[in-house]
């Protein structure tokens, strides 16, 4: 229950950390991503491995959780003082907030057309394309008039074998 409980508030957290950049790219860093990336399989780890965590595991879960918590908030902290007054007062304010959601929203929304484009060159069609080709097939009379042309030029198969003529 607790493993599953914190994974999914890493899950929760490591979204968070890597949707920071698009949201608030004045708090945000340049490898905030793989950190993102990594609570975010750490809360994977811990919601698919919940049942077997217990006993010491779990007292290990719960000690990083509690140390991983108490680092974020200090580097939150650090962050938040780092600021400038102004920048403060942006971040405050529902505008800008506003403006970063729908900066994400365009963002994901050309990030699922070009995910929908990709997929469409990789998916099948409904047709294989062999039904736009035109089979063309030699007419028994030309495959006749070929076969009765070709043995008059080699009369004697022991001429084409050995290539000189007796």
């Amino acid at each position: 229950m607790l493993a599953t409980l914190s994974g999914d508030l890493c899950l929760l957290f490591g979204l968070a950390v890597l949707l920071l950049p698009l949201l608030a790219v004045e708090l945000s860093r340049p490898r905030d991503g793989i950190w993102g990336a990594v609570v975010l399989l750490l809360g994977l780890v811990l919601v698919t491995s919940s049942d077997r965590l217990r006993g010491a595991p779990m007292l290990a879960v719960l000690c990083g959780s509690l140390l991983i918590s108490r680092l974020t908030a200090e580097i939150s902290q650090a962050r938040w003082q780092a600021l400038s007054e102004d920048e403060k007062q942006r971040l405050g304010s529902v505008d800008h907030w506003l403006t970063s959601l729908r900066q994400l929203k365009t963002a994901m929304g050309s990030l699922g057309e070009g995910l929908g484009g990709v997929v469409k060159q990789l998916k099948p069609s409904g047709r294989s394309g062999v039904a736009d080709k035109v089979w063309v097939r030699p007419d028994e009379e030309a495959i006749s008039t070929v076969s009765t042309a070709t043995p008059s030029t080699t009369a004697n198969p022991e001429q084409t074998a050995s290539g000189v003529e007796d």
